[in-house]
């Protein structure tokens, strides 16, 4: 059995989930708690980031590694084209994906928790106690709205950054738009990774709101103001919706 070591909230993890659904490769998903459960998956792995794939003796780590692991172990529904044109701009949107909209996406979303009240306990983790889940609520509603920007600037999340990653997401958006508007995936005719990269890497900027994917209720279909909510870009997300409707195990 494949065994998933992951957060539920991770849009990296996500990548991965939806590459296993769509080969329909059974799989077990653990939790990793962030912090001390880290260490566990560091003795395990040599790192502590998620995604990481056991399988027997075999440790992989890193979401594209993953991947290419499956790719190479199970071929049957390949999400890597043969051919050279195909292959090469896959590989290209899927490392735009995981260095553009994955890491904008981050910024942008840790930049709105100051907007919507309800993200930043939403977002911690499943296991955290009623206790502390209740005095963080109690602090982020204490905190003003016009402190989060000072708050974040320590640790890379300011004002500026967060705006830059505004602007760098609203361009990824138009740019997908415009891809899609005329074909039913990014590469060819099929689904590929170029695919499930966007649509998972995506998953801060607006959560899917579909049952069996580990998301909060408060969470789904919320994602960041601004870029969730813009009817211009209703299009990708009706988009990646079907792909979720036609691929990812929604009951899992």
């Amino acid at each position: 059995m494949l065994e998933l070591y992951q957060f539920d909230l991770s849009h990296y993890c996500e990548k991965v989930r939806l590459v296993l659904d769509y080969k329909g490769l059974p799989y077990h998903k653990v939790e990793v708690t962030p912090g001390w459960g880290q260490f566990d998956l560091y003795r395990l792995s040599g790192q502590r980031q998620v995604p990481v794939l056991k399988t027997g003796s075999t440790i992989i780590a890193d979401s594209t590694a993953i991947v290419e692991y499956l790719e190479h172990e199970y071929p049957a529904h390949p999400v890597i084209p043969t051919d050279s044109p195909h292959q090469g701009y896959c590989l290209a949107l899927e490392e735009w994906a995981d260095a553009s909209i994955g890491l904008n996406a981050r910024t942008a979303l840790v930049g709105s928790l100051g907007q919507n009240p309800t993200f930043p306990t939403a977002l911690l983790p499943a296991e955290t106690p009623e206790f502390f889940r209740s005095a963080a609520s109690t602090v982020v509603q204490s905190v003003p709205t016009e402190l989060w920007g000072w708050l974040g600037a320590g640790v890379g999340f300011g004002p500026a950054e967060v705006a830059a990653a505004h602007r760098d997401l609203r361009q990824n958006l138009k740019a997908l738009c415009l891809i899609l508007k005329e074909q039913p995936f990014l590469v060819g005719q099929t689904p590929t990774l170029a695919d499930f990269a966007v649509a998972g890497l995506s998953f801060y900027v607006k959560f899917p709101d579909f049952p069996g994917l580990g998301i909060p209720e408060a969470l789904r279909g919320q994602g960041i103001p601004g870029l969730a909510d813009d009817p211009q870009f209703e299009a990708f997300f009706s988009w990646r919706d079907r792909l979720y409707r036609n691929y990812r195990n929604l009951h899992d």
